[in-house]
């Protein structure tokens, strides 16, 4: 009877690149870190380039494929510690101490997608994260879909050497969170009418190609652009004002693990609210959405930053 592969036996691990595309040697003083994820589509692509000839019989002749690079998405329930070093990675920056903001600095892995069952791995290089999306609403986990951006892909037989974990933490979610929402450089009010917040970091990493190879020798990067977008419960015209006068405001977004122990903190300290929709959907409570933009502040030097607390 044939084994086919089942997404209930594989697992993701990841090893830092010093660098980029080359995987270090994974070992006991260099394991494999395990990372937990709820769904990924980590793939190789290629261009195809197709021959132009014109023939009587109209049909084409020549195909080859072209430039290949390595991309995909990481879905996760988030939670402290396991995800740090992608954080690091969509920020381009280090954690100092505990806290974290947009730099210039990128960070790469080297990430094995392995399926126990049939005991093959899939090696995928120079990957970095070019977004980050997270999405916090009541009665869920809070989920970050990683998108990833990278250099290649090969085959393996056998898996990492090593592995380890790097914590045993619960995931966040919504039920011990706060939001919080102020005019920019204001003290920071907490708001019991949200009903959802999403936000994205988007960096625009891109492979660059060369004559002589099919493989990206480094990848671009654009300007770190974050937004976001929340709804809430429509008891006045506060959040309408916000975007009727074009308020400078500051939002603020709390998500801790159930013993309140773990927690990270999301400061967008300086925002523009670019829409503000209500409208009606049924004899229900009424609900506006509204969507945002992060800029760059000059108190805290970042237009994000995000404060991990580990008791």
């Amino acid at each position: 009877m044939p084994t086919f592969a089942q997404g209930s036996r594989s697992s993701l691990r990841y090893v830092v690149e010093s660098t980029f595309g080359t995987t270090p040697t994974v070992d006991g003083s260099n394991p494999g870190i395990v990372l937990p994820f709820t769904s990924h589509g980590l793939n190789l692509s290629k261009d195809l380039v197709a021959g132009t000839d014109i023939q009587a019989d109209r049909m084409p002749r020549h195909e080859r494929h072209g430039n290949k690079q390595s991309a995909g998405d990481i879905v996760a329930d988030l939670r402290e510690l396991d995800f740090d070093p992608f954080l690091e990675s969509v920020m381009l920056n280090s954690w100092d101490t505990n806290v974290l903001k947009v730099g210039t600095a990128p960070k790469y892995f080297s990430i094995e997608d392995y399926s126990a069952d049939i005991d093959q791995a899939r090696l995928f290089t120079g990957q970095t994260v070019s977004t980050m999306g997270v999405s916090i609403a009541p009665n869920q986990m809070v989920t970050a879909t990683f998108g990833m951006v990278g250099k290649g892909m090969s085959i393996s037989a056998t898996q990492f050497p090593n592995e380890t974990v790097s914590s045993t933490n619960s995931p966040f979610d919504a039920y011990s969170g706060d939001l919080k929402i102020a005019d920019a450089g204001s003290s920071l009010v907490s708001s019991s009418i949200i009903t959802q917040i999403d936000f994205n970091v988007t960096n625009s990493f891109a492979p660059t190609f060369v004559v002589g190879s099919d493989e990206t020798p480094a990848l671009e990067v654009g300007r770190a652009e974050i937004t976001g977008s929340f709804s809430a419960y429509f008891e006045d015209d506060a959040l309408i004002n916000r975007f009727l006068n074009e308020t400078e405001s500051a939002i603020q977004v709390s998500v801790n693990d159930p013993t309140a122990s773990n927690a990270y903190t999301f400061l967008f300290p300086r925002v523009k609210i670019n829409s503000a929709d209500v409208g009606v959907d049924g004899p229900t409570s009424r609900i506006i959405s509204l969507s945002f933009t992060s800029l760059f502040d000059t108190t805290t030097s970042t237009n994000l930053k995000i404060t991990r607390t580990d008791t």
